[in-house]
C-alpha cells in the first residue's frame, strides 16, 4: 500500500478503520504510534476527511498536536514536511474549528525550533491575510496569532532577519477591515509586542495608538477587550504617548469598566490598577475620582453566576465531605515561604487558600479586580478618597439587600491599608457593626465580615481589650466553628491575623483558644484542617513560649496525634506507595499527587505549629525517607511542599534532619532552578534554615549552592519573594562560612542590599545582615564600589539588636576613617536627603 506522501510502502493502518478508532482513544494511541505513517492520518483526517464530522477531525488533529509536542524530532524527514504542506493548504477551511485546530498545529511545530527550519511559514501567512476569501485570511490570521503569543521574542531577533518590521505594519492594515473576527486577530497579535517594545512596533506607535482611539468605539466586544488591553499595556510602557490624550482615555476606560460584557469591563478595571503605580496617577485622576469610584463599588458586587456557583443559598455544608476537587494542592503561608515587609500587599478576600468549591471562581474577575483596583488608589490618594466613599458606604453597609451589604463590607476591607487614618474616627461605631455582621444569616456576609475584620486588626489591639479584642475573638472562634465550610475558612484565616497582631495579648485566652480549635479537629472537613494547622502555627508563632505548657500540650498533642494515625494509607504511607510503582509502573497507577501535597503541607502545619513538640511525632514514622522521596518527584508543588517541609522540620527538630544532609544537598542545589519560583524559593529558604543549624559545618556544602544562589540574585525579572530569600540565605551563608563566601560579595552586594532594604527588622534579616558583615570584615574591597547601597540596607533597620549595630557602626566609620572626611562629604552628598539624616542620626557619620 502507497503512504499518503509517496514514500515506500509500510504496514499501513487503513483510514477506515482509523476514524472509529479516534472516538475510542485511549488505549489506542500508544500502540498505534509504532506506525510510521500513523502522523500522516491523522493529518490527512484533519485536513481532507471532510466526510467526518468537525469534532473527529478537531481531535485527530489535537492528537497529532500532542505527538508534534512529544515526538517531532524523530518524525521522518517527508511526514514532517508532509505534515507542514497540508497545514498551509488547509488553513482556509470552511470550518472555524478545524482552522483553529491546524492554527494550534502550525503554533506547535514552530515552537518546536521549526520557526528557523520553516522559513516559508511566515511570508506565506503573512501572504494569506491578502486572500479575499473571508475563511483563508481568518485561518492565517488565527495561526500567526497563536505565533506572536507563542514565539514574540524570537520574532523580533536577528535570528529570523526581524520578519516583525514587515509583519507589524501589515497588522495595522487589518485594524480597519470589514470583519471584526479580523480587526480583533490584527489587534490581539500587535499586543504581543508591546511589553517588550519590539522595535518594528516602536516605530510605528503612533500610527497603532491613533489606530486603537479610531476602534474606541467598535460594536465588537472582542475588539473592544482587545483596544482596552493595548491601552492598558502601553500605559505601562509607553505612558508618554497616552498623556496628551489622558483625560479621553480616562474617561473611555470609565465607560468601558461599566460594559455590559463582563471580559470588556475586566480588561478596561486593569487599566485603573496599573494607572495607580504611574506617577502621574493623582495628578490625572483626582477630578474623575467622582465617576469612578462608584463604578468600582458597583463593580465589587457578586454576580448573579457567581453566587450559583458559590452555593450562596447553601447555608450549612460542613457536613458534606470534600469533594476531591477541594483538596487541591494547597499552600499556606509557609508552603511559599515569605517575608513581611514594610508595606505588605492584603490578601484578596476571594483568595482563601484554597480558593472557591468551583474552579470557575478561582479566575481573576471583574470583583477582584474592582476590589485590587480600589484598594491601590486606597493606598495613592489616602484620605482624599473618603469623600467620595463614605456616603456610599453608608448605604451599603447598612443595606436590607446581603449581595449589597457584603459588597459594602468588602469595600471597607479594600481601603483598609490605604485609608486608615481617615477611617479611625468612625471604626468606634463600623467595628461592632461588623462583629455583628460575623453572625449574618448569610454565610457570605459571615466569611467577608471575617476578612475585612482581619484587615483592622492592628486598630483592634491598640485599643483597650475588652473594648474590641474579646468581643471580636469570641465571635470569630464561634465563627471557626461555623457550620458554613467557607465561613470556617475565612474565620481561621482571620484568626490567624488577629494572632500576628494580638501576638501575647492572646495569653490570657489560650485555653479558651485551644479548646476551640481542638473542637474544629473533630468538625473540619479535610480541606479546612490544613488551615486549622495554619491557625495553629501562627498562634504558636505569636505566643511563643507561652504554648508551652504542660496544660496546653495536653490539649493540643492527643487530637494531633489522632489524626495523623486517623489519615488513610495513602495519605501516610506514601513511600511504599512510590516504591511499588517506581519499581513497577506498568503495573500500578501512579499514586494521587494530590495526596502526596496534602500530607506534606499537613506535617509542615505540625511542625510548625507544635515546634520542638513535633519531635516525637518525627521520631516514631517514616518522614525522613518520605521527604526524600518527595523531594525528588517530578511535578514541581510536590518538590514545593517538600523543601517547606525540610525547612519547618530544620527548625522544630534538626536531630532528624542532619543525619540526611549529605544526602539532601545536592537535591536542593539541583532545584535552585528558577524556571519554578516557588520550588527554587521554598528550596532557598530551606537552605538558609539549614545554614543557621549546621554553622561551620556547612562548608563542604558551600559550592553546591552559592554560584546558583548568587546567579538567581543578579537576574533580571526574578519575582520579590524569591530575592528577598535569596539574599537572607546568601547572607546566612556567608555568615556560617565566611571565608568560603565573601569572596564573591562583590557580584552580589548590590542586588543584596537593594532585596532587603524593605523588609520589617525580624530574626532572618538579623542573620542575613550579620552574615553580610562579616563577610565585609574579611573582603572590605567587595563592597567598596556599591557601598551606597550597604549604606542605605542598614538605614532600613528600624531597631537593631545592640551588637548588630555595633558591627554597622565599626564598618561605616571604618569606611569613613579609610578614605578620609573630605572623600567622605563628597561620597555623602551622593545620598538621599532621608539617608543621610538616618546614619548621621543612627551612626554620627
Amino acid at each position: 500500500m502507497k503512504t499518503l506522501w509517496g514514500g515506500d510502502t509500510h504496514t499501513c493502518v487503513p483510514i477506515p478503520v482509523l476514524v472509529p478508532v479516534l472516538n475510542r482513544l485511549g488505549q489506542k494511541l500508544k500502540q498505534l504510534n509504532q506506525f510510521p505513517d500513523f502522523n500522516n492520518y491523522l493529518i490527512f483526517v484533519l485536513t481532507r476527511l471532510k466526510s467526518e464530522d468537525e469534532p473527529t477531525r478537531s481531535l485527530s488533529g489535537l492528537i497529532l498536536k500532542n505527538n508534534v509536542k512529544a515526538h517531532y524530532q524523530s518524525f521522518p524527514q517527508p511526514v514532517a514536511e508532509f505534515i507542514k504542506q497540508e497545514c498551509l493548504n488547509n488553513i482556509g477551511d470552511a470550518s472555524s474549528l478545524i482552522r483553529a485546530t491546524i492554527g494550534i498545529l502550525i503554533t506547535t511545530i514552530a515552537s518546536k525550533g521549526e520557526l528557523q527550519m520553516w522559513p516559508e511559514l511566515l511570508p506565506q501567512l503573512c501572504n494569506l491575510l491578502n486572500s479575499e476569501d473571508y475563511n483563508t485570511c481568518e485561518g492565517a490570521f488565527g495561526a500567526l496569532q497563536k505565533i506572536c503569543e507563542d514565539s514574540s521574542e524570537l520574532l523580533d531577533s536577528d535570528a529570523l532577519n526581524r520578519p516583525l518590521n514587515v509583519m507589524i505594519p501589515k497588522f495595522l492594515q487589518f485594524f480597519k477591515h470589514c470583519s471584526p473576527k479580523i480587526r480583533s486577530h490584527a489587534i490581539a497579535c500587535v499586543n504581543q509586542f508591546i511589553m517588550d517594545r519590539a522595535q518594528a512596533l516602536m516605530e510605528n506607535i503612533d500610527t497603532f495608538i491613533e489606530h486603537l482611539f479610531a476602534l474606541a468605539v467598535d460594536e465588537d466586544p472582542e475588539v473592544r477587550k482587545n483596544v482596552c488591553r493595548a491601552l492598558v499595556m502601553l500605559l505601562e510602557v509607553r505612558i508618554d504617548r497616552l498623556i496628551p490624550h489622558m483625560h479621553s482615555i480616562i474617561q473611555y476606560m470609565l465607560q468601558r469598566t461599566q460594559d455590559s460584557d463582563e471580559n470588556v469591563a475586566l480588561e478596561a478595571c486593569e487599566f485603573w490598577l496599573t494607572l495607580a503605580e504611574q506617577p502621574i496617577c493623582k495628578e490625572v485622576l483626582t477630578s474623575h475620582l467622582v465617576q469612578l469610584i462608584p463604578i468600582l463599588v458597583n463593580g465589587m458586587k457578586y454576580s448573579e453566576i457567581d453566587i450559583i456557583l458559590l452555593k450562596g443559598d447553601v447555608e450549612e455544608d460542613e457536613a458534606i465531605p470534600d469533594s476531591e476537587q477541594d483538596i487541591k494542592p494547597r499552600f499556606h503561608k509557609s508552603r511559599t515561604v515569605t517575608l513581611q515587609h514594610e508595606e505588605e500587599r492584603p490578601q484578596d478576600p476571594d483568595d482563601t487558600e484554597d480558593e472557591d468549591d468551583d474552579d470557575t471562581l478561582s479566575d481573576w474577575n471583574l470583583r477582584k479586580c474592582s476590589a485590587a483596583a480600589l484598594d491601590v488608589l486606597a493606598n495613592v490618594f489616602r484620605e482624599e478618597l473618603l469623600p467620595h466613599l463614605l456616603p456610599l458606604l453608608k448605604e451599603l453597609l447598612f443595606h436590607p439587600e446581603w449581595v449589597i451589604k457584603e459588597s459594602g463590607i468588602l469595600v471597607l476591607g479594600a481601603i483598609a491599608e490605604g485609608c486608615m487614618q481617615g477611617m479611625v474616627p468612625y471604626l468606634p461605631e463600623l467595628i461592632p457593626h461588623l462583629i455583628q455582621c460575623l453572625s449574618d444569616k448569610k454565610a457570605l456576609v459571615r466569611s467577608i465580615a471575617c476578612w475585612t475584620l482581619s484587615r483592622y486588626a492592628h486598630w483592634v489591639v491598640s485599643q483597650p481589650p475588652d473594648m474590641y479584642l474579646k468581643p471580636l475573638m469570641t465571635e470569630l472562634l464561634k465563627r471557626i466553628l461555623d457550620s458554613n465550610k467557607r465561613v470556617q475558612e475565612a474565620a481561621c484565616s482571620a484568626f490567624a491575623t488577629l494572632e500576628e497582631e494580638a501576638c501575647t495579648e492572646l495569653v490570657p485566652y489560650l485555653s479558651f483558644i485551644l479548646d476551640t480549635l481542638v473542637f474544629a479537629f473533630g468538625k473540619y472537613q479535610h480541606k479546612n484542617l490544613l488551615i486549622l494547622y495554619d491557625a495553629i502555627g501562627t498562634l504558636a508563632d505569636s505566643v511563643g513560649h507561652h504554648l508551652n505548657q504542660p496544660e496546653y500540650i495536653q490539649k493540643l498533642m492527643p487530637p494531633l496525634i489522632q489524626k495523623w494515625n486517623e489519615l488513610k494509607d495513602e495519605d501516610k504511607d506514601l513511600f511504599p506507595l512510590l516504591e511499588m510503582y517506581n519499581q513497577h509502573p506498568e503495573q500500578y497507577e501512579a499514586p494521587d499527587k494530590d495526596f502526596m501535597i496534602v500530607a506534606l503541607d499537613l506535617l509542615s502545619g505540625l511542625a510548625e505549629g507544635l515546634g520542638c513538640h513535633v519531635e516525637q511525632l518525627v521520631a516514631r514514622s517514616n518522614i525522613m525517607t518520605l521527604l526524600f522521596q518527595c523531594m525528588q518527584d517530578t511535578m514541581p508543588e510536590v518538590r514545593q511542599s517538600s523543601f517547606a517541609l525540610l525547612g519547618d522540620l530544620t527548625k522544630a527538630c534538626f536531630v532528624h534532619v542532619k543525619p540526611c544532609i549529605a544526602e539532601f544537598m545536592p537535591i536542593l542545589g539541583t532545584n535552585l532552578n528558577p524556571e519554578f519560583i516557588s520550588v527554587c524559593n521554598n528550596a532557598t529558604w530551606a537552605i538558609g534554615e539549614i545554614c543557621m543549624q549546621m554553622g561551620a559545618e556547612m562548608q563542604p556544602y558551600v559550592q553546591m549552592v552559592l554560584n546558583n544562589l548568587v546567579e538567581i540574585i543578579n537576574r533580571p525579572n526574578t519575582p520579590k519573594t524569591l530575592l528577598e530569600n535569596t539574599a537572607i540565605t546568601i547572607g546566612r551563608l556567608g555568615f556560617v562560612c565566611p571565608q568560603e563566601v565573601a569572596p564573591m560579595l562583590q557580584q552580589f552586594i548590590r542586588p543584596w542590599c537593594t532585596s532587603l532594604r524593605n523588609i520589617r527588622d525580624n530574626e532572618e534579616k538579623d542573620s542575613a545582615f550579620r552574615g553580610i558583615c562579616v563577610m565585609i570584615g574579611v573582603n572590605p574591597g567587595g563592597v567598596v564600589q556599591d557601598f551606597i547601597f550597604f549604606c542605605d540596607a542598614v538605614a532600613s533597620w528600624v531597631s537593631p539588636k545592640d551588637d548588630l549595630r555595633d558591627m554597622f557602626y565599626k564598618i561605616l566609620h571604618g569606611f569613613k576613617d579609610q578614605v578620609g572626611e573630605e572623600n567622605w562629604q563628597q561620597f555623602s552628598e551622593q545620598f538621599p536627603p532621608l539617608l543621610k539624616d538616618r546614619l548621621a542620626a543612627f551612626y554620627g557619620v
